[in-house]
């Protein structure tokens, strides 16, 4: 048993167990986390059934069953309902009845013993909305300008063009109010900064002033004529509406305006099922944010999240190859460079609030300041570099992920053979190139370890970017078609920031929780792309020096 314990198996056997069990619980996060999220776009069949009230009204339910779960006989009776039987124990369920708009409510929880049978009719039509969430009832017609144009058999198939009609009218305001107002804005608010920049400058004389208004009037006639063509695609888009009778028995009609698609998800087979699926799924990762932030897609938040880390790799890296390579290979080994070491090693385990603090404090009121005062004063009061924006959210990153980068260069540097360093000296080659040509490529996967490991913590964080540059809703996104074209000033969706914002913050918790799954799963997928093009680059550099592998 000594000479077993001695041998060093038992540690290589504990070694491999804990990874093992590492490894269990990562992938149980994952699998618990795409459960929960992934199903969310698979179309759920709407059932319909009966509910017994408190008083002994029994009234007609449609909707979804999103969960079940077990409660206790006492706590419904203790709520005012008459449970029969002598369980103790029963089962319930929530269900997404929607309609919010005309219920007041679309998630409530139901007793099993108080409900009729489920059925699941093929003709309960689901109706997603961009505003009110969805809508579920019976089609009873399609109106045009209030004059019923479909109804009966006939209504589905006049009602599936006409949201296709309104689907497309949408896209094209969408596309105006984003895109073309956005454009006429832009060029406003420039004429307003020279106009104000001259002003202080003293230097407005008449032909400036002249000048300036000729070309405000010009983007002013643009504007007016689209606004034009906005009022009537306005017009058109708000013809057609859809009537259906909710579960209390009412006709509710419903702007074709204002909803996104239309289908009866108890009449799909499964192959329009999957098509569904994916459909919902793409549109996720590519749409916009709608609802406060409780339905649509998440691309700006996404898009924020690869650029942060983009631009915090690009500034951390020099700075952080720069430290290490003066302490491992200039500075002595006195008490100065004792108390940097010990000053980087402690600043790896400063909570990331602290740096949000520092990076509020510095980066965005400090530097920001004096750069508006230096160069933006025509803005002023309104800020442009002196607020939150993606580039202080860069930095403050970069100082956060700083230590991690330090400690990983200079192990690589270590692993460097002197032998190698004499060796180029002996050739005639100066300090500089020798620690250029040969030392820093052969320490580059070290290098790149480092990277990983920022890219890993950085991406995930939220705490700091809350008060440095992350938003709930973005107006525009960093990247656009308007000179300087990466605007570092501007504020950002992120993926860790929607997380905290729908689960914590959302009106609506019940519609907001599965979305919380599918982003968390999604932010991990970027995290692990981003490591994995980290990763290949270092093994490719590996390759290229597998001397460090005898060392």
């Amino acid at each position: 048993m000594k000479e077993w314990i001695k041998s060093g198996t038992p540690w290589i056997w504990s070694t491999a167990g804990g990874l093992a069990v590492a490894l269990v619980m990562v992938f149980g996060v994952l699998w618990m986390t795409a459960a929960r999220g992934l199903p969310y776009f698979w179309p759920s069949q709407v059932v319909e059934t009966a509910f017994i009230e408190k008083d002994g009204s029994k009234i007609r339910l449609i909707g979804e069953i999103r969960e079940r779960e077990e409660v206790a006989v006492r706590r419904l009776v203790e709520s005012g309902f008459t449970i029969p039987g002598n369980e103790k124990f029963t089962t319930r369920y929530l269900l997404k009845s929607g309609n919010r708009d005309v219920a007041g409510f679309d998630f409530k929880w139901y007793p099993a013993p108080l409900l009729s049978k489920f059925t699941y009719p093929d003709n309960v039509l689901t109706v997603e909305r961009r505003e009110w969430g969805n809508f579920y009832g019976h089609l009873k017609s399609v109106k045009e300008n209030g004059v019923v144009v479909a109804n009966g058999d006939f209504a589905l198939p006049e009602l599936q063009k006409r949201v296709e009609r309104a689907r497309k009218l949408f896209d094209e305001i969408f596309r105006i109010e984003k895109q073309e107002i956005g454009d006429v804005n832009f060029e406003l608010e420039k004429l307003r900064l020279k106009e104000r920049k001259l002003q202080l400058a003293g230097k407005l004389d008449e032909a400036a002033n002249q000048s300036i208004q000729n070309q405000r009037l010009e983007t002013n006639g643009r504007f007016a004529e689209i606004q034009s063509r906005l009022d009537k695609l306005r017009a058109e888009i708000g013809r057609d509406t859809l009537s259906a009778e909710v579960m209390d028995g009412k006709v509710v009609d419903v702007p074709l305006s204002k909803v996104s698609e239309v289908y009866r998800a108890n009449s799909l087979n499964i192959g329009d099922k999957i098509g569904f699926y994916f459909r919902k799924l793409y549109a996720f990762g590519t749409e916009d944010p709608r609802e406060a932030n409780t339905e649509g897609g998440i691309f700006p938040a996404i898009f924020g999240t690869v650029m942060l880390v983009i631009m915090m790799s690009i500034l951390v890296m020099p700075l952080g190859v720069i430290a290490a390579v003066y302490m491992r290979e200039y500075a002595g080994h006195g008490m100065f460079i004792r108390v940097i070491r010990i000053a980087v090693n402690n600043l790896a385990g400063v909570p990331s609030i602290v740096y949000g603090v520092f990076g509020l404090g510095f980066f965005v009121y400090s530097l920001g300041g004096t750069i508006d005062q230096l160069f933006f004063s025509e803005a002023l009061p309104a800020p442009t570099f002196g607020s939150p924006g993606i580039l202080w959210s860069s930095l403050t990153l970069a100082i956060l992920t700083l230590p991690v980068v330090i400690v990983s260069t200079e192990e690589g540097l270590a692993r460097v053979p002197r032998s190698l360093r004499e060796g180029s000296l002996a050739l005639g080659a100066t300090k500089a190139e020798t620690l250029w040509r040969t030392v820093l490529p052969m320490a580059s996967p070290a290098m790149m370890t480092g990277l990983i490991l920022a890219i890993a913590r950085a991406a995930g964080e939220t705490a700091p970017l809350m008060l440095v540059g992350v938003v709930k809703l973005a107006p525009s996104l960093p990247l656009d078609g308007h000179f300087p074209y990466f605007h570092l000033e501007r504020q950002f969706m992120h993926l860790g920031f929607h997380i905290y914002d729908v689960g914590f913050q959302s009106p609506n918790i019940e519609a907001a929780r599965p979305l919380v799954y599918a982003t968390a799963f999604l932010l991990v997928l970027v995290i692990v792309v981003l490591n994995l093009a980290a990763v290949s680059l270092r093994n490719k550099l590996r390759e290229n020096y597998r001397v460090l592998e005898g060392i």
